[in-house]
This record gives structure tokens, sequence and C-alpha cells, in this order.
């Protein structure tokens, strides 16, 4: 069974970055035509981003910090 989960990964992992990049050039291309008629959206997806790159960092320090407690805690 672990052999196959192994192989799974292997192959999403593999076969992702078309994914993601297809997904960066469309963001991409709608920032800079936004840009050049004079629009606000470049900064929406910049902010947009920001968010979603705080909030995993948020919940990873959440939960370092609530093992760090129970560890902590005396027996």
């Amino acid at each position: 069974m672990r052999k196959w989960s192994l192989i799974f990964v292997v192959i999403a992992v593999v076969a992702m970055p078309g994914w993601v990049e297809a997904q960066c050039a469309m963001c991409a291309a709608i920032a800079e035509t936004d840009a050049q008629g004079g629009g606000t959206a470049a900064a929406g997806l910049n902010e947009g981003i920001l968010y979603l790159m705080a909030f995993p960092y948020l919940i990873m320090a959440a939960v370092g910090y609530a093992i760090y407690r129970h560890k902590k805690r005396p027996a």
C-alpha cells in the first residue's frame, strides 16, 4: 500500500507544475491588461496573495504553540 501512495505522490508532484504555471500566466495577463487600462486589479491580486500566504503560517504557529504548551505542562 505504501508503494502505491509514493507512486501517486510522485506522479502528482511531477504533473502539478503544468497546472500551476497555467494559472500564474492567466493571473499575470489579467493584471497586466488591467494595469494598462488604469485599473486596480493588480493591487487586489497582490493583497489576495498576501492573505493566502499568511494564514497557513498563522495556523502552523498556533499549532506549534499548542504543542509547546502541552509538552511544557507539568506531569
